[in-house]
């Protein structure tokens, strides 16, 4: 929700909180609060960013304390300005080019002032103008409140002189109270995203970048501060988030007891000159804070996407991908022998992953030829998209449409779509170059290729991938000018038209593996590829910190082969099962070399997921905060409290002697519910490994109270062993 204060009405009452100085906008639900304070011509101060309790109190300065604040250092305007005294890193930066007239000089209009023309509220969106004479420039500033209680921002920069404006750099930060005393972030590398790092606060900017034109599988993904010892449950906490799918940048900035996060667009030099009346927008970022810790941060950042027209709206049906099974080996009558037994085994979606395209018998030739290889499909994807069909699944596809090999019928004709600083070819990254997606002939032409494979085939799902970093890239178009802005903007453009011709498609966005998961990206897919990594072991932190932004279902996971083609490590199937069973479940293995007992087995893992996955899609994640070597204990809580699924994971061989208890928070206190462990049955269990002991309290009836803050005894486990616990109001 959004208001708007007159400063006519002071003793107006807010159904949020009291007015209590003139000209305050209060932006946000009963999550996350801004507070901006205007008391001059100049941008409005943010007195307070946070939770609405820490609002409440904001608000209940006196007039004077109010008035001392938003003329401070300490309130920092949503728009960092340097005029205003403002030593950090500005929010914008930037400069004009050589100008015509009295001053011809470079480099003029680098340290705006901006003056605000108006203040709108429209529902619950707040709009903010301004204007800076001297520099020729004007700003929109947007705040919206969102579903679930996060918010987002925006700046939209336009030039009104004649000579041209350069961006080096546009960011959108907030200040956040100085209670905050540590940092967490994430960084990674392919096969191991979103590995959590944490720090103090000290004195600083603490800057990441991302330059490989996507977020990459070291991104931050997440730029969070919070009170010391925040954890999962507990603790102050205060999120930003940047939804683009180019270069980003995130930072936090402490300086003199002021303390901001934010970030925005990475702008390559000269990437951005705006002519006369041109305008550059950046990107939302989106931040949110909680008083209950990192899963409250989660909760409020899931209901958003929840709320998103691209949600799915259907269960998330079993997936069954070839590649793992196949790689670029493709023959019909194996493929639908693969078909069979994945229906036999309860897969809902079949996925043909990369090969089955023109020239495609390795990674290093075909990408860009988007259309079926006759010489390998004679008859083209019919005969098996129709058995497929027969069968009841959805049949899938695999492409990577910005990519392009050099090898192929495409780069012949069209060498200038590459993407080159048109001095050199870039280096090759997995034998592969990038297609030039600031050219409307080269977005036509895949528009062309991929609209007629849809139109086609009977496909109800494609799997969209961008292996590559972008180097070097700049276009033709400009002569070897930076071109990642205009790049993503082209992805963009090419899947939203994609998905209008094709509304009945559903899309995933892997990146080999996690490199573009951003709130841009979900706001049009229905999933993401966490990771290439399908050894269970080492995806379950991937799944657990990609799970802080992405909410179950949409984190594609899946049962792989015992011995991972990743690892070589030997993972038993009811740990791999458990590990998927917590996202978008599927397979990615041949079944073809697993016996009868082991698809039997596999098969009731499947039926497990069907009955319960109404229930992971739905819930709130909950996690608790275990020390090195205890098991790790998440789950989900139903919406209305009435269920539970709780997962407790035994990695090794653990430093405990006595049984760990695992507590399920955010159950009705009042109410009784009957415990219980679950999971299929015994009888075709594969190895000792699989035979999970049972819950030592089995069929109790306990309290939610208890539940919560006593929590139930769990079974001695075995190093990778999972107990699945179900808890139901009786």
């Amino acid at each position: 929700m959004v208001s708007l204060h007159p400063p006519s009405s002071p003793s107006a009452q807010s159904p949020h909180f009291p007015l209590l100085f003139p000209a305050l906008h209060a932006i946000g639900d009963r999550r996350t609060r801004l507070l901006l304070q205007q008391s001059s011509t100049a941008l409005p101060a943010v007195v307070w960013c946070g939770t609405a309790s820490g609002a409440e109190g904001a608000a209940a300065w006196s007039a004077e304390q109010a008035e001392r604040a938003a003329g401070a250092e300490s309130a920092v305007p949503l728009l960092p300005e340097h005029w205003r005294g403002w030593f950090g890193r500005p929010g914008l930066s930037g400069h004009r080019l050589a100008g015509t007239g009295d001053d011809p000089r470079s480099g003029r209009d680098w340290a705006p002032a901006f003056t605000l023309d108006s203040a709108r509220v429209e529902g619950a969106v707040l709009t903010m103008e301004a204007h800076d004479t001297v520099a020729e420039l004007s700003l929109t500033t947007t705040v919206e409140s969102l579903a679930g209680g996060p918010l987002r921002v925006r700046h939209a920069l336009v030039n009104t002189g004649r000579a041209p404006y350069v961006v080096d750099s546009l960011d959108v930060v907030v200040p956040v109270p100085a209670t905050a005393r540590e940092g967490l972030d994430f960084t990674g590398r392919i096969l191991h995203e979103r590995t959590p790092q944490r720090r103090p606060l000290v004195d600083g900017l603490w800057l990441r970048e991302s330059r490989r034109g996507k977020p990459g599988h070291d991104s931050a993904t997440l730029n969070i501060v919070g009170t010391s010892g925040f954890g999962f449950a507990s603790g102050e906490v205060w999120g930003a988030h940047v939804g683009w799918s180019g270069n980003q940048v995130y930072r936090t900035e402490l300086r003199e007891d002021v303390l901001t996060i934010g970030g925005g667009e990475l702008l390559l030099p000269g990437e951005v000159a705006l002519g006369q009346g041109e305008r550059y927008e950046t990107p939302w970022v989106y931040f949110a804070a909680s008083d209950e810790g990192l899963d409250g941060l989660a909760e409020q950042f899931h209901t958003y996407v929840r709320s998103l027209p691209a949600h799915p709206a259907s269960p998330r049906p079993v997936n069954f991908n070839v590649w793992e099974a196949v790689l670029f080996h493709h023959d019909t009558a194996e493929l639908i022998e693969l078909a069979e037994l994945a229906a036999e085994v309860g897969a809902e979606r079949y996925v043909l992953d990369d090969g089955w395209f023109h020239g495609r018998r390795a990674d290093n030739a075909g990408l860009g030829d988007w259309w079926v290889d006759e010489a390998v499909f004679p008859d083209g994807l019919n005969p098996l998209v129709t058995r497929v069909r027969e069968l009841g699944m959805q049949f899938g596809l695999w492409v990577e449409p910005e990519m392009i090999s050099q090898d192929s019928d495409l780069c012949r004709r069209h060498p200038e779509w590459i993407l080159s600083t048109g001095e050199r070819v870039p280096l090759l990254e997995r034998n592969q170059l990038v297609l030039d997606l600031s050219r409307p002939e080269a977005v036509e032409y895949l528009l062309g290729r991929i609209d007629a494979l849809l139109t086609e085939y009977d496909i109800s799902y494609v799997k969209w991938d961008h292996n590559r970093a972008l180097l070097d890239a700049g276009s033709g178009r400009s002569a070897g000018g930076p071109a990642v802005h205009a790049q993503t903007l082209g992805y963009y453009t090419l899947l939203d038209e994609l998905r209008r011709r094709h509304p009945h498609v559903e899309w995933e966005s892997c990146s080999a593996g996690g490199a573009r998961v951003d709130l841009e990206v979900l706001d049009r897919v229905q999933r993401v590829w966490a990771s290439d990594m399908t050894d269970a072991l080492a995806r379950q932190p991937i799944q657990r910190w990609t799970g802080q932004l992405v909410p179950p279902e949409y984190l594609g996971a899946h049962v792989s082969a015992p011995y991972s083609m990743y690892t070589g490590r030997y993972v038993p199937l009811a740990f791999r099962a458990a590990t998927a069973f917590f996202g978008h479940f599927g397979i990615e293995w041949d079944v073809r070399e697993a016996g009868p007992q082991e698809r039997d087995a596999l098969k009731g893992w499947v039926e497990l997921y069907k009955e319960h996955r109404t229930l992971l899609h739905t819930g709130r994640v909950v996690r608790a905060d275990t020390g090195e070597g205890r098991p790790w204990m998440h789950g989900v809580v139903a919406p209305d409290a009435t269920a539970a699924l709780m997962a407790c994971v035994q990695f090794d061989d653990g430093l405990n002697t006595t049984p760990p208890r695992m507590t399920i928070p955010g159950l009705l206190p009042d109410r009784q519910y009957r415990i219980r462990s679950i999971q299929p049955p015994t009888e075709v269990a594969v190895s000792r490994a699989d035979r999970v002991p049972g819950l030592p309290e089995d069929g109790a009836v306990v309290s939610g109270a208890v539940l919560g803050r006593v929590g139930v005894t769990m079974p001695q486990l075995r190093p990778l062993q999972v107990v699945l616990l179900l808890a139901e109001v009786v």
